[in-house]
């Protein structure tokens, strides 16, 4: 049985994976480490934007950070969250039988 304490981290991650913007920086940082200048010129999102992301991912523990020089470079800290978004976008991009009709 899943007890409180589980259920609320879990409700925490699907709010956190709630957004777009992080949803595509999860899915970038899946496929290697990268600086927050590689993830700006990746991903089109202006700099203050990406580090606002990645302070709420690095909060909720998704992702970790790591000084290299003059740039912070950022990883997935659980791979598990990587399968839980790639299995969300397959889900999403699978034809829905109602897609296109209004309610």
């Amino acid at each position: 049985m899943t007890d409180r304490q589980e259920l609320a981290r879990a409700a925490e991650l699907f709010r956190t994976l709630g957004s777009e913007s992080r949803l595509e920086l999860l899915v970038l940082l899946a496929a290697e480490a990268l600086s927050v200048s590689k993830l700006v010129e990746l991903s089109g999102m202006n700099q203050p934007l990406v580090s606002q992301h990645l302070r709420t991912l690095r909060d909720v523990g998704l992702v970790s950070v790591e000084a290299q020089g003059r740039e912070r470079v950022y990883r997935l800290q659980d791979q598990h969250v990587a399968h839980v978004v790639a299995d969300a976008l397959t889900h999403a991009g699978e034809a829905c039988p109602d897609e296109g009709v209004s309610p």
